[in-house]
């Protein structure tokens, strides 16, 4: 699920974002003050600009009663601090997210925001990044500090519940959900959004300038949310970093995701056929954190890799009314959006190209017979940039497929969509892999201009700007550029040979 190589990027940016600290200087100055309805918030001056607020509640903690419920609006009054990140939700730890694993709670939807300044009459974009780490782990700690949230605009960070906690689903909280449950991450996010647009104004920021971005299973909600009826309205575009609605899976039904609860539920010692309706939901919800993590580890999907279980999207009939590929086909007032990966990402399949072969067999005839053509011509030594069989494999059929499929529906029903690939490893890295865009975009180092877009995309839903190559819209000749090493390149047909077999989203 969360592989070596994987981890070894999230540590640099960790390191880089949460050890940059705050200046001396910044903390001996006044502390600012921002007036909402509901009370004062007290933040943190930066060293000669601006101002953080770390740690805002957005929602009520969902403890108790009100686990796997849909959030329901903080309560605090009068003056709050919010000079120290908020906890990250639960989760256990697999190496690279140990310190959030630490410092992990239930009670844990909390946003940070950094802004240049609190002049309610600026109206700067405002950007909202949604963390990864598949749906099981990860937090939005670090963000507010990085040079992308030193920039002309507003930067907000959305905790959401991860693993069980936010997706799982159960017959009895279907009933009392009154025929949906699952997703309490996305309706987490949502909440963070109407949250966002009743109160940014007062940070500087414009609410009709909301754009969202995310990495790998962040990117994932991204996708979703601009699919969600119950999210319509709450930003204006949004950045798929490495994830795509459905991350090329099919997606799961209501009973399947139920089969998952009932599963989880027996693990933790409620039997379906002793226990029933309330009195079940009464001792779930009375269950121990720990003891939900490690019942978590031993539940299956309907997937090629059981590490990516909550990453496979599930159709709950509320906050997902419908499939992603149909409701992505609908094509409803959905966003201009920039959707890319990496050349290497995650490599399922144990990293074996024999492995690999065998999934490629597996698929329908038609479809087998296409990929087993065009990976035939794959060579036996690695290639430079998108590595061993296994793993071009792996990422067209996770990432790279997903993402064109998405940009060709999506062009094709005449919205705006930019592509990108990116071939250059992260600082200090041999090799590009999963998350090694996230330095260029948050701390730009030498390296591609991606936050320069990125800003560009914020501020006015173009991605293209002075001093930048010209990046076309994906439109009918498939355009896309490519983060190289020695520049960006525009080129056509992304995957296209394998991705004309495997069009999911």
């Amino acid at each position: 699920m969360l592989r070596p190589e994987r981890a070894r990027t999230l540590r640099w940016l960790l390191a880089a974002l949460i050890g940059l600290g705050w200046p001396v200087s910044a903390m001996a100055q006044a502390a600012p003050r921002v007036r909402l309805a509901q009370g004062e918030l007290i933040g943190l001056a930066r060293d000669h600009d601006g101002a953080v607020f770390l740690g805002i509640p957005f929602a009520r903690p969902p403890v108790g009663e009100l686990r796997w419920r849909p959030p329901m609006p903080a309560t605090w009054s009068g003056s709050l601090e919010t000079k120290a990140y908020g906890p990250a939700c639960a989760q256990d730890s697999f190496g690279w997210n140990a310190a959030d694993a630490t410092r992990s709670s239930e009670d844990c939807l909390y946003l940070d925001i950094a802004t240049p300044g609190l002049n309610r009459e600026a109206k700067r974009p405002v950007m909202v990044w949604i963390h990864g780490g598949a749906n099981w782990a990860g937090s939005g700690a670090g963000v507010v500090q990085s040079s992308l949230a030193r920039k002309d605009l507003v930067v907000v960070s959305l905790q959401y519940r991860l693993g069980a906690f936010g997706f799982l689903s159960h017959p009895a909280l279907t009933a009392e959900g009154q025929g949906a449950s699952g997703n309490y991450a996305l309706m987490d996010l949502i909440a963070g959004l109407q949250w966002i647009q009743a109160n940014i104004a007062a940070f500087g920021g414009d609410p009709a300038n909301v754009t969202l971005f995310g990495h790998s299973a962040g990117g994932q909600d991204v996708g979703l949310l601009m699919l969600s009826p119950k999210a319509r309205g709450l930003f204006a575009r949004g950045i798929l970093q490495s994830g795509t609605p459905g991350f090329g899976f099919a997606p799961r039904s209501l009973a399947e995701n139920e089969a998952i609860g009932a599963a989880l539920a027996r693990q933790v010692g409620v039997a379906d056929a002793a226990v029933a309706g309330p009195e079940a939901l009464a001792r779930l919800r009375a269950a121990p954190i720990a003891e939900i993590l490690k019942a978590s580890k031993a539940l299956t999907a309907p997937i090629d890799d059981q590490g990516f279980i909550w990453t496979q999207a599930v159709v709950d009939g509320s906050v997902l009314p419908d499939a992603p590929d149909r409701l992505l086909a609908q094509g409803r007032d959905l966003a201009p959006m920039i959707v890319g990966s990496n050349a290497r990402e995650i490599a399922l399949f144990g990293s074996d190209p024999a492995r690999a072969r065998r999934w490629i067999a597996a698929q329908d005839a038609p479809v087998a017979q296409v990929l087993g053509k065009v990976y035939a011509t794959s060579p036996a030594d690695p290639d430079p940039v998108r590595g061993d069989l296994a793993m071009q494999v792996a990422t067209d059929r996770m990432f790279r497929c997903p993402g064109e499929h998405v940009a060709a529906v999506r062009s094709r029903g005449g919205d705006k969509v930019w592509r990108y690939e990116l071939e250059v490893p992260a600082p200090g890295g041999a090799a590009v892999t999963h998350g090694s865009e996230l330095g260029f975009v948050f701390d730009a180092p030498e390296g591609p201009p991606m936050q320069a877009y990125w800003l560009n995309f914020a501020h006015g839903g173009d991605p293209n700007g002075p001093g930048l190559k010209a990046w076309p819209t994906y439109g009918s000749q498939a355009d896309y550029l490519a983060f190289t090493a020695t520049g960006p390149v525009e080129r056509r047909g992304l995957g296209r040979a394998a991705c004309l077999s495997l069009q999911r989203p």
